[in-house]
């Protein structure tokens, strides 16, 4: 059985889909949410195989749209291990 763990990092928004690409290609990743520097949540989205395949190019164009308006931000991740 594999257990779950989360972890945040705090990015710039010019950093932001660089940092979204690198957890993306790590793998175990299993949903990814973006709060801003109040904390409210902007977006979270699962990373399962499917939505990985099919919505992942538009879903990465709202985020580069998102990270030009964004100042600082927090992504919280949860993985497997």
């Amino acid at each position: 059985m594999a257990t779950t763990f989360k972890e945040t990092f705090k990015v710039k928004g010019e950093h932001l889909l660089k940092k979204i690409k690198e957890l993306i290609a790590e793998g175990n990743v299993r949903k990814v949410t973006i709060h801003d520097k109040d904390d409210k949540e902007i977006i979270s989205f699962p990373l399962t195989i499917g939505v990985v395949g099919t919505l992942l190019s538009p879903l990465l164009a709202a985020i580069g749209a998102m990270a030009a308006l964004i100042g600082e931000c927090t992504i919280s991740v949860e993985r497997e291990e």
